[in-house]
């Protein structure tokens, strides 16, 4: 059974976990904030809103994966996305992401024979995060490929209980 409060549905409260008292006053507690937001955050959303929300998530699929940053903010990076700790890179981009890095080798190389150590400095944070973001498609990589041991018993062990127990 649900209870009704304001215009959102609870559910009864799982009271081994939480006491009566804790979900009550989290209830008031959101009835408080609800009453002090002004009226106009509960109007409806017109079709161009709602178009240019669902245009946020399109704008941040990038050629790595896609862009972690929150909704309505700029990118504080100027796009340099390889050096973005909010770049979700995609499993699939890591021979892309490997390219890139022997290519910032190879300007890095280029930078410092010409004696452009601004340029240097650039690529060489732009070289580091890349290695990084490498390092966790393979940390993703190994995670997933390793097995997880749940504690549950094998075929072999739940066949033997069978078997001692029609003895």
């Amino acid at each position: 059974m649900a209870e009704a409060f304001g215009q959102f549905q609870y559910p009864t409260p799982p009271l081994a976990i939480y006491p009566v008292d804790a979900l009550e006053a989290h209830r008031a507690f959101i009835a408080r904030r609800r009453d002090l937001r002004p009226a106009e955050e509960y109007r409806a959303v017109t079709a161009e809103e709602w178009q240019e929300f669902l245009s946020h998530f399109e704008r941040r699929k990038l050629a790595l994966g896609e862009c972690g940053r929150a909704y309505g903010t700029d990118c504080i990076h100027e796009h340099a996305c390889v050096r973005c700790p909010v770049l979700i890179v995609a499993l699939d981009e890591k021979p892309r992401l490997e390219e890139i890095r022997d290519n910032l080798k190879d300007r890095i190389a280029e930078a410092k024979r010409e004696g452009w150590l601004g340029e240097v400095e650039g690529l060489s944070t732009s070289l580091a995060a890349a290695e990084d973001k490498i390092a966790q498609i393979e940390a993703q990589q190994e995670k997933k490929q390793s097995p997880v041991f749940l504690g549950l018993p094998s075929l072999t062990q739940l066949t033997a209980r069978t078997s001692e127990a029609t003895k």
